[in-house]
């Protein structure tokens, strides 16, 4: 099997795995519990905090551990808008955010009464920051803006988003899930940031929120004393110990698996366009991700492309994993102008850890079959 969709989700470290597995089988206390084994786990967590803290140059009490980047961006964009309703009704985000944004906006605009503006993205699938900044009005309390696309890898210009809000007392989050571990990613350009294990070689089923020091947030769950009252529930200790580890080793190797999956991508993209000519390579106008290559294949069909090439031992998607099932044209791709016909003809490659360099040429050599099979008139 060859791996091609890093974006959806990534295999677990090693080392990851190794630093879980004591509080999979020995130390189970619970977190909460005063007890020596809940004294025990509890430091774990302390401990992981703590390191997760460093990474992205924050306070340990500004992170809230959550079940995965859904709620966390949830948490974030519910909850900080909830908490400023009586500063302002008046939200602002992208037509290409992931759907755990969109329909945490869509949910507040249709049954909370909120206005919210929806910024277009160039054909590059960029916002423009005049369009941002001629949104904000008086009652604006929220922007957020994904850090990189998950579909086409497309990087949003973070910094300026971020001095556009500062100067306004507007808060900024941002998805950054695409991002953390292939762009660095600070603290300090944010207001809040969402994060899930499971996209750098850390377990499914765990995340967090970032939240600055002294920004009120309205809780979305009932129940305990939690994560410093902000999310209730008994913490997953194995799995946020695991998403520390992943985390470090994802940071540690930043720079150097950018350089090597930017080459394999590049060398994907030139045997596919060798191999189909009419091929477009979405969103390669802008800065994007190292590891992502989005492209699409007029005359053919995106579902037929995505079955034979799992048939032929190539595991690929047409975008989110979160919309497994969908034969929906990509939002994304529609809100950067491509035609219906086209977006639906497309197929996001991209790449991991694990991904070599015979991969690629492997891929390649089975692609020519695929593209007969298909329509045998295109080859």
């Amino acid at each position: 099997m060859i791996y091609l969709d890093s974006n959806a989700t990534t295999p677990l470290a090693p080392e990851a795995f190794a630093a879980m597995r004591p509080y999979l089988e020995r130390h189970y206390g619970n977190p909460s519990s005063i007890h020596s084994a809940g004294r025990e786990t509890r430091a774990a967590i302390d401990d992981a905090r703590d390191r997760l803290a460093r990474l992205l140059g924050a306070k340990p009490h500004e992170l809230i551990f959550t079940g995965g980047g859904t709620e966390s961006d949830n948490l974030a964009i519910l909850g900080l808008a909830r908490s400023r309703a009586a500063q302002g009704r008046h939200l602002i985000t992208c037509a290409t955010e992931h759907h755990a944004v969109l329909h945490a906006f869509e949910h507040l605009e249709k049954a909370e009464g909120f206005r919210v503006t929806w910024l277009p993205v160039d054909a590059a699938g960029r916002i423009d920051l005049d369009q941002l900044r001629a949104a904000f009005t008086a009652e604006t309390t929220l922007v957020s803006i994904m850090t990189a696309n998950n579909e086409t890898g497309v990087l949003q210009p973070v910094r300026e988003i971020s001095a556009l809000c500062r100067a306004r007392g507007v808060l900024f989050h941002s998805d950054a899930i695409q991002s953390f571990g292939k762009e660095p990613v600070t603290a300090r350009d944010f207001d809040a940031i969402s994060l899930t294990a499971h996209k750098f070689h850390g377990p499914l089923g765990a995340g967090l929120l970032y939240l600055g020091s002294g920004i009120s947030l309205e809780r979305l769950q009932h129940g305990g004393a939690h994560e410093n009252e902000r999310r209730p529930g008994t913490e997953n200790v194995a799995a946020i110990v695991g998403m520390a580890r992943a985390a470090e080793l994802a940071v540690r190797d930043l720079a150097t698996e950018a350089d090597r999956l930017r080459a394999l991508r590049d060398r994907l993209w030139l045997g596919i366009h060798a191999l189909f000519p009419t091929a477009l390579q979405n969103g390669a106008t802008a800065p994007r991700l190292a590891n992502t290559l989005n492209v699409s294949f007029p005359g053919l069909d995106g579902e037929g492309l995505l079955m034979n090439l799992d048939l032929a031992g190539v595991c690929a998607s047409s975008g989110s994993a979160c919309m497994v099932g969908s034969i929906v044209p990509s939002h994304v791709l529609l809100a950067m102008g491509l035609p219906p016909e086209l977006a639906g003809a497309t197929v996001r490659f991209s790449l991991g850890q694990s991904t070599t360099a015979t991969e690629i040429d492997q891929t390649l050599l089975r692609l020519p079959e695929i593209f007969a099979r298909l329509q045998p008139a295109l080859v």
